[in-house]
């Protein structure tokens, strides 16, 4: 299989558990689904599909990070579409945690969702700003 059809195909088997949480989030089906752990499991069939046949290159670019070997590694198609794939699978995992703590806490739907939404582009801006208002509705809680 190609390094472009895996980056291709990788986001796409994501979309419907992203749009589960974004646009169903009330709906049960949403929760039984997402109730499954093995949710990120999807994009990360594509990432085992890459990181198997290039195991040993990936496994030199990790084992002792040094900036010009893994950016060596990452200006590859393989290497870019595998980062892809885990990038897309743990920001589903987080996305995922997210979506339950939610739940949990009682925070609305209209604020989570945009929140999901960063979440999907920039996961890093996405978690610390449901973070914060995580911990905001906690201390209003208590």
């Amino acid at each position: 299989m190609s390094d472009l059809t895996v980056f291709a195909w990788t986001f796409p088997v994501a979309v419907p558990f992203w749009a589960l949480m974004i646009f169903l989030p009330g709906w049960r089906g949403t929760r039984r689904i997402l109730a499954s752990p093995w949710v990120p499991l999807l994009p990360l069939v594509w990432y085992f599909v890459l990181a198997i046949p290039h195991f040993g290159e990936l496994w030199h670019a990790m084992q002792r990070p040094d900036l010009g070997v893994l950016q060596g590694f990452l200006s590859t198609p393989y290497g870019a579409a595998l980062v892809w794939a885990h990038l897309i699978a743990f920001d589903l995992f987080i996305a995922r945690w997210m979506f339950f703590e939610a739940r949990t806490h009682r925070i609305p739907w209209w604020i989570v969702s945009p929140l999901l939404l960063l979440t999907i582009f920039l996961s890093p801006f996405g978690l610390v700003a449901f973070l914060a208002v995580r911990g905001a509705r906690i201390r209003s809680a208590a």
